[in-house]
């Protein structure tokens, strides 16, 4: 995230998202700015606030697009939620509160993942030598005189033979042998046995609340050699890496860089009940309020502040509006940006230009059948003439109509391949008209399949 300016994160964005340059220029401020909130001084930094970010529109125009490739580029914690998903507490289901403690276990898991790169040259070392002394167990040391007098020649026999093994294992003519090891196992039957209708929200679970209390267990298993290298290799890299600290960096990064993507917050957003709030909108709201003010939150890994967590809303607003939030929670999202509804000519443009482009995904599919297929011109621009009239005929769901129309589209070939022989594919404008303009002019039809 340090090396990109805004225009480097807009130009980043453009690479996979057409149009929507407010959104885009929005996430790159907010972006930069923690950057620029690190390098001033320690008086002020404290004082500066994350300016959260509401996006607008309907869905399929690349509200959550743009959130999860900010994700990649920002190199930060970043997790994407729900709001749907939420009750208020007291409730059964979610809380809110849940949100921070799963950003931090992937802080955490960053974290050990980056140091584990570091140390990884040692640890693969060190997983050899625990290979080679499972292959060839070291010599047990001579108790007598006579013995050691004896063990001389022995030892060195010993490490000729563990040199000739260290060759081939590196070699690879011993990854048709096998080893045994204690392989360590996720279950653990006493948290099931406490907890039998299942622990996954329980507020701090019971797996974190009495995992530390429960011996680790293991299982005995035979794997091929280079299976369990790469296990040991785990293993020695976990014992090289300082928990304490790998902690105390994730907790920093949450709390100075960490960013949680709001979906479908406009599913909590609504008219006020006249009898009491409503747990699945108002009461959610007023419990993600303070988290979004800057609250501490309880996590297994100790106390997390989040002041300066950059918050990411997104949704529809088909059925409600903005304002339709509890003023205290419109307050805490002062960027307010409006997405716009995808055209025909944004259509084309989508199919085409983006790395990840559908036609692109199809065609390197295709290709692995040594198929090659192409699409002229009048093809995409009926394909994005289509998609436009479906989404005006029934719901609009934006670019992810492109998807419906193109499996349909290319379904006789997905399925016939590779039992019928067609080592290239031409997609005109014709055969698109003569495959789904039945399908499109009967609306019944087209509300099913399209």
């Amino acid at each position: 995230m340090d090396e990109f300016t805004p225009i480097q994160i807009v130009a980043e964005l453009d690479k996979y998202i057409i149009g929507q340059e407010r959104a885009k220029r929005a996430v790159a401020i907010a972006l930069r700015n923690r950057w620029r909130r690190r390098q001033v001084s320690d008086d002020l930094r404290e004082e500066i606030m994350p300016n959260n970010i509401i996006m607008i529109g309907p869905t399929g125009v690349g509200k959550t697009e743009i959130a999860r490739r900010l994700s990649d580029l920002a190199q930060a914690p970043f997790l994407k939620v729900e709001a749907s998903k939420f009750t208020e507490v007291g409730y059964v289901g979610r809380d809110v509160e849940s949100i921070i403690r799963d950003l931090t276990d992937i802080a955490v898991n960053m974290v050990k993942n980056e140091k584990a790169q570091a140390v990884q040259a040692t640890a693969e070392s060190l997983a050899e030598e625990r290979i080679l002394d499972i292959l060839l167990p070291p010599l047990k040391r001579p108790r007598t005189a006579r013995s050691r007098m004896m063990a001389g020649d022995t030892a060195l026999q010993w490490q000729r033979s563990r040199e000739k093994l260290r060759s081939q294992l590196k070699t690879g003519q011993l990854d048709h042998r096998m080893v045994e090891l204690e392989v360590p196992t996720d279950r653990n039957p006493m948290i099931e046995i406490i907890s039998p209708m299942g622990i996954e929200e329980m507020g701090m679970n019971l797996q974190e609340m009495f995992g530390g209390f429960f011996p680790k267990r293991t299982k005995r298993r035979r794997l091929y050699v280079p299976e369990g290298q790469r296990i040991l290799a785990q293993e020695e890299a976990q014992k090289l890496i300082d928990l304490d600290e790998v902690v105390a960096d994730a907790i920093d990064r949450v709390e100075n860089s960490g960013i949680i993507f709001l979906d479908e917050i406009d599913k909590i957003a609504g008219e006020r009940s006249s009898v009491g709030p409503d747990i699945s909108r108002e009461g959610v709201q007023r419990d993600l309020l303070p988290i979004i003010e800057g609250s501490n939150v309880v996590t297994k890994y100790g106390m997390v502040r989040t002041d300066h967590v950059l918050f990411i809303a997104a949704g529809a607003f088909h059925v409600s509006r903005p304002s339709d939030l509890i003023p205290e929670l419109q307050g805490r999202f002062p960027i307010r940006v409006e997405l716009d509804t995808l055209t025909k000519q944004d259509f084309v443009r989508i199919l085409t230009e983006p790395r990840n482009a559908l036609i692109k995904q199809y065609t390197a599919l295709l290709a692995t059948e040594h198929v090659r297929i192409t699409f002229t011109d009048g093809a995409i621009e009926e394909i994005a003439e289509l998609a436009t009239i479906v989404n005006e005929q029934t719901q609009n769901i934006g670019a992810r109509r492109l998807h419906t129309i193109m499996t349909t589209l290319l379904e006789d070939f997905l399925f016939d391949i590779p039992h019928v022989a067609t080592p290239h594919i031409r997609i005109t404008r014709i055969y698109v008209r003569d495959r789904l303009r039945a399908i499109i002019a009967d609306e019944d039809l087209s509300r099913y399949i399209l």
